[in-house]
């Protein structure tokens, strides 16, 4: 898999994706559950939306 999510939207997706499952908690919902995607989307630096329509946020120069 080639990156295709950049550093800062790395931070957001696991920021966005924790809070989803925190207020899942909170509330007692499975709903919370959805809240996984972009944690893994982030944490791989890999998300298999942005390689069907073609975008790459990543850096090819940077060392990542």
């Amino acid at each position: 898999m080639q990156c295709n999510v950049g550093k800062t939207e790395q931070v957001i997706r696991i920021t966005i994706g924790s809070a989803i499952v925190l207020a899942g908690v909170y509330y007692k919902s499975w709903w919370g559950l959805i809240g996984l995607a972009p944690i893994v989307t982030g944490t791989t630096r890999y998300c298999p939306m942005n390689a069907v329509l073609g975008i790459s946020n990543c850096m090819t120069n940077s060392k990542s």
